[in-house]
């Protein structure tokens, strides 16, 4: 059975004194599958909303109202390294071995975690940039200044010190401070979207290739933090009066795509919860879902971290309760892509021209097994060399060089015969016409 494992990290201190709970414990390793357990925990980090990141060697945490990141490996359990920066961090999000931060001032800070190269851009937005969503060849930034920025990735990571780094599009719909983003990676246009939160009481999903806006989505109170389907056909948002919202994309009305009777610029109200938050807890500060998008895991103000049955649609279970206000969940895929390589070690960031050593553990071998390695390896003749010995019989055989020229050797032979009985034939009638003259 696969394990499905996910990340929860807290900010400030123990809302009461609990000697059940590790102490200094910031961050803690959850398994959901098969049975919910505390496998792992990182000590002194204080960890703000959307500031945790986690790949399959390392977490990331940005520490509170500070410069710093935290960077702590899962297989030794404890913290590697601590990197300062320029400015106070924000956000942060990863994507394969480069992390990006979102900084107080408005500036995105690239960071290649295998090499040490950092680059950084203006200050594109004017206010801090809250929230970052990330696909393999886009970067969404959010700010409190309302506006959301669409970067290529590829052209942040240029070798070229001179290029000018500005977004690709600005999406400014919104009207108030964006509070969370989240991006598909679908190849479908219909669900290659992006869904952004605001404070200003909506979501809008965007075309944000493109800087369109698809759909607007209008709640009763400000949505605080949001999660999309894995396979981006729905979206579920909490709101700050502790309310739960599923909101499907592709039901039998439409919001999205070709089926939708509506135009994109007609404004959707979204009124009908399918949970809320306990009030002991609070409304839930962070969502996130499972691989298969059939469990919603929220974090709450008070500590506890609850379970949501979207299948069913039941009452939320308490998974956990941490002591801490709860602020980030990213979960981890059962399934990761497969990569040749991956970072050991991470490398602190350097800003400068210089030259970059890149350090990794190979996972595989670099080149497949040889004929003779597989031969060797094995007992008898190996059934492909059978197979292909017994097509080789099958198939008519290939002329060498030696048929070839004896083949064309008798072509010449041939030749002179053909000429040889075509002389003796004129002769031969030559001498039947002399002699019938002569009778």
């Amino acid at each position: 059975m696969l394990t499905e494992s996910y990340f929860v990290s807290v900010a400030g201190p123990p809302l009461a004194n609990n000697t059940a709970i590790a102490k200094d414990a910031g961050i803690y390793e959850h398994t959901l599958h098969p049975s919910h357990s505390t496998t792992a925990t990182f000590k002194k980090s204080s960890t703000t909303r959307n500031c945790l990141a986690v790949s399959e060697t390392h977490v990331f945490a940005a520490q509170e109202e500070k410069s710093t990141v935290h960077v702590y490996s899962r297989a030794k359990g404890n913290q590697e390294a601590l990197v300062t920066f320029s400015e106070r961090i924000r956000s942060i999000a990863l994507q394969d071995d480069v992390l990006f931060l979102g900084t107080q001032e408005g500036r995105l800070i690239i960071w290649e975690i295998c090499t040490g190269r950092q680059v950084t851009t203006p200050a594109c937005h004017v206010q801090a940039v809250t929230c970052i969503a990330t696909t393999p060849y886009h970067l969404i930034t959010g700010s409190d200044d309302a506006n959301l920025h669409v970067w290529s990735v590829p052209r942040l990571l240029e070798l070229d010190s001179t290029i000018e780094h500005e977004p690709q599009e600005t999406l400014s719909n919104h009207r108030a401070a964006i509070t969370s983003i989240a991006v598909g990676r679908s190849v479908n246009p219909d669900t290659n979207i992006c869904v952004s939160a605001s404070k200003d009481k909506t979501c809008i999903v965007w075309n944000y290739q493109l800087g369109i806006t698809l759909r607007t989505l209008l709640f009763p109170s400000s949505p605080l933090c949001l999660s999309l389907d894995p396979c981006a056909r729905a979206i579920y948002v909490s709101s700050d009066d502790g309310s739960l919202y599923a909101i499907d994309l592709f039901a039998e009305k439409a919001l999205l795509g070709p089926q939708s009777a509506e135009e994109s610029s007609t404004a959707i109200q979204v009124s009908s919860a399918f949970g809320a938050a306990p009030q002991e807890a609070g409304p839930a500060s962070c969502v996130a879902l499972s691989y298969d998008g059939t469990i919603l895991i929220s974090g709450h103000p008070q500590g506890q971290v609850l379970r949501w049955d979207l299948s069913s649609r039941a009452d939320s279970t308490e998974l956990t309760n941490i002591n801490a206000s709860v602020t980030n969940i990213v979960f981890v895929s059962p399934l990761p892509s497969p990569r040749p390589t991956k970072p050991i070690a991470v490398v602190k960031p350097f800003l400068g021209s210089r030259s970059y050593d890149f350090t990794s553990q190979l996972d595989s071998d670099m080149v497949e097994d040889t004929r003779f390695t597989k031969m060797l390896n094995s007992n008898g003749l190996p059934q492909d060399v059978l197979e292909q010995a017994i097509l080789a019989f099958q198939a008519p055989t290939e002329d060498t060089v030696g048929d070839q020229e004896l083949r064309k050797e008798n072509e010449e032979l041939w030749e002179v015969i053909n000429e040889q009985r075509a002389l003796q034939q004129k002769t031969l009638q030559r001498y039947l016409e002399a002699k019938s003259g002569k009778a």
